[in-house]
Parts: structure tokens; C-alpha cells; sequence
């Protein structure tokens, strides 16, 4: 009787354990960035960002980006599929792209240029991790005066040997 009920939490835990592994995976939250900006000098060449390209994710649009704007996506999984309809010059005909990425594991935050994955260059040229900026430090509560070269409120120096109102 105890054998089996051993043989049961074993195979309970092992369950647990493979759904925790597979939700690991799976679940995977990401923020992918979508820039339309220039890229410049990569191997000598200049990508050129376009005119609009309009994004759509999970049959939404998701926003309209013009030259030097971002966008942004939360993503749950490691693969993201998205929409694009790019118009690369001012009344230009809009083209439209599907594109499916593979996510790294590793990354929470990744950017993607899009001028260089449209233009099929390799993944380190188009992908990068989104790293935040450090928060400035808060300075230490200090007292008003308080160590200043003024030395306002201490001594006023007054007392240095002139003679102020007295004889002359």
C-alpha cells in the first residue's frame, strides 16, 4: 500500500515538474521593439529606414511608424508573427510582408530594425537587447547651508578685526 502510494506521488511530482519545464518554454514573455530607423555603415552600406510601415500583430494593428520612430509588442512564446506594410517612399505603393521571428530565450527586451531585417541581413545586423537605462542615483538629504563655501548661517565673519561704526 505504501509502495504504490510513493509510486503515485512520484509520478505526480514528475508531471508537475515536465508542465513547469514545457511552461517554461512556452510561456516566455518577451517585449520585442520595432525600430524604423536608418542603419548606418553596416559593412560599408547605408539601410535606409521608410517612409511608413504599418504593423500588425495578431490580426491588430499595432502602430504606424514612421523614419526614427519605435513601436512596441509584448510577446508570449518564442515566436512572433507580425504584419508589415511598408510604403518606402512618400506616395509611394505599399508593399506587404509577413514575418515570423524565433525568439532567443535569453532575452526579455529585444529590438529589431527593421530596415535591415527587410533587407535580409544576418540576425546580430537587425536584432539587439533592449538594455534600460540606469536610474540616477537620488542624492542624500542634505541640510540647506550646510557645508556651502558661504557658510550661510554660521559665522558671519563679522568679528575680523575692523572696527565697524567705531573711531576712526
Amino acid at each position: 500500500m505504501k509502495k504504490r502510494q510513493l509510486l503515485m506521488q512520484l509520478a505526480a511530482l514528475a508531471v508537475c515538474i515536465a508542465l513547469g519545464a514545457v511552461m517554461m518554454i512556452i510561456g516566455r514573455g518577451h517585449t520585442v521593439y520595432l525600430d524604423n530607423k536608418t542603419l548606418e555603415d553596416y559593412q560599408g552600406q547605408t539601410y535606409k529606414a521608410a517612409h511608413k510601415i504599418v504593423v500588425t500583430v495578431d490580426g491588430k494593428e499595432l502602430t504606424k511608424l514612421g523614419p526614427r520612430e519605435r513601436g512596441m509588442s509584448p510577446c508570449i512564446g518564442q515566436s512572433f508573427k507580425m504584419s508589415l506594410e511598408i510604403t518606402q517612399e512618400k506616395g509611394g505603393e505599399p508593399e506587404t510582408r509577413v514575418i515570423q521571428l524565433d525568439l532567443p530565450y535569453g532575452m526579455d527586451g529585444i529590438i529589431v530594425n527593421l530596415p535591415a531585417l527587410l533587407a535580409g541581413l544576418p540576425e546580430e545586423a537587425w536584432m539587439s537587447e533592449f538594455i534600460p537605462a540606469p536610474e540616477p542615483e537620488e542624492p542624500d538629504e542634505e541640510v540647506p547651508g550646510e557645508g556651502d563655501e558661504f557658510d550661510i548661517g554660521g559665522d558671519l565673519g563679522l568679528d575680523d578685526g575692523l572696527d565697524i561704526g567705531g573711531e576712526m
